[in-house]
């Protein structure tokens, strides 16, 4: 007397595709969070540039970017740099190339003695290449 099939049925088959939904989800969230922090991260040394209509950035090879803040503090490359060291890092990137371009980024609130002191220092390590960094109107 049979009670039921005997049949033996297949079970079913586990799922062996990777599945990259998820993956695809992640990846475009942190597209998101990068597009958003990108502008941001530019320059963290915050100066209040002055506006001007012509201004636009070139696109030079070589360049350094100084800042002064309004204290008169100097920065290398969004590094705080006493006098001495930013005439030793400007000889040593007049050292590697003539052509490297000095970006100044001053406050509008810095004293022009100080920006000139700045300038000094870049054109007696061999750099005559200065352009000043504004904000467009």
């Amino acid at each position: 007397m049979p009670f039921g099939r005997l049949e033996r049925r297949e079970a079913p088959r586990p799922i062996s595709d990777i599945n990259v939904t998820p993956m695809v989800d992640v990846m475009l969230v942190l597209v998101v969070i990068l597009i958003i922090t990108a502008p941001l991260m530019a320059s963290s040394l915050r100066l209040d540039l002055p506006r001007a209509q012509g201004a636009q950035p070139t696109d030079a090879q070589r360049f350094v970017t100084v800042g002064i803040t309004p204290a008169g503090e100097v920065f290398l490359d969004d590094r705080p740099v006493s006098a001495e060291q930013l005439a030793q890092a400007l000889a040593q990137a007049a050292a590697r190339s003539r052509d490297t371009e000095v970006q100044l980024r001053a406050d509008r609130t810095v004293p022009y003695g100080k920006v000139v002191e700045v300038m000094g220092a870049a054109q007696k390590a061999g750099l005559n290449r200065i352009g000043f960094i504004a904000q467009p109107r």
